[in-house]
């Protein structure tokens, strides 16, 4: 959730902004948030997440926390709902729930959520890509931008695109595992979309916690549309990077969390997941 707040500030600061903004594009809203922000002291490079990778692909879809305790740490983010029901995107502290055909509603402070990932974002590197002809190609760009390959990064990116495939994630039936589950998903396209990819990436020695590599959530501008990104091009776009220096991992006391088998390495199922789909798109 966002809020308006109308005040006066001198000539000096007001200066200050608009320099930022000449140099990085960022919204003047933005610079003043992460400002403030850092005043306050509020943490700017911790990522808090809900349960893990293994207990997903395992199948443990129960609610842990809800939408409103989610929102206490971090503005920026993505995950699922209980039972694997929708796409969750969080966008400048307001929460959204993408579900079969990429409709989106605004998720209420009580769903529960098996599985997130948040952070309060505020851009430490920012890329101009001139073009984006695919998921890979925008993958590879990322890669120069990032300081690490054993750092967690956030990133937002803010664009217009020409093509986008994406899905939403539909109930889980009873025992199904995430494989499973998404092979009966909400797949479609939408052309011409404006708005803001939400995404994270974690390093290959996270694997039975996060998920490796990159996973992209999208919301459109107008909030009408939204899910997981399989696919996309776009012309020139800015992506903005944070790094993540710490990670809170917030461990599900549900009963089926707590029986669950999480002793096996899951990474190809929660690759095959990430990636696979069912059946040809719809449109939108």
């Amino acid at each position: 959730m966002t809020r308006r707040l109308e005040l006066e500030i001198s000539e000096s600061v007001w200066s200050e902004v608009q320099r930022i903004h000449e140099d990085t594009g960022e919204n003047p809203s933005r610079i003043v948030d992460s400002a403030l922000s850092r005043a306050f002291d509020l943490d700017r490079h911790s990522l808090f997440q809900v349960s893990t990778s293994n207990a997903l692909a395992q199948g443990v879809f129960a609610g842990a926390v809800t939408v409103g305790e989610l929102r206490r740490h971090g503005d920026f983010g993505l995950g699922t709902f209980a039972g694997l029901d929708g796409e969750l995107v969080m966008v400048d502290g307001e929460c959204f729930r993408a579900t079969g055909g990429g409709v989106v509603v605004e998720a209420d402070d009580a769903l529960e959520v098996p599985f997130a990932l948040v952070t309060r974002f505020a851009a430490d590197v920012i890329e101009d890509i001139e073009t984006v002809t695919g998921i890979e190609a925008l993958e590879r760009e990322l890669d120069r931008a990032r300081p690490s390959e054993n750092l967690f990064a956030g990133i937002r990116i803010e664009a217009e695109l020409e093509s986008l495939a994406m899905r939403a994630a539909c109930p889980a039936r009873p025992g199904e595992g995430l494989l499973e589950a998404t092979r009966h998903q909400s797949e479609f396209t939408a052309g011409g979309a404006r708005g803001t990819l939400v995404g994270f990436w974690a390093p290959q020695y996270a694997r039975s916690v996060g998920i490796p590599g990159y996973h992209f959530h999208f919301i459109s501008e107008d909030r009408t549309i939204g899910g997981h990104v399989l696919d996309l091009i776009a012309g020139a776009v800015r992506a903005e990077v944070q790094t993540e220096s710490e990670l809170h991992l917030a461990i599900p006391e549900t009963v089926e969390f707590l029986t669950a088998d999480l002793s096996g390495d899951h990474r190809e199922a929660i690759e095959a997941a990430e990636t696979q789909t069912s059946r040809p798109s719809q449109d939108r």
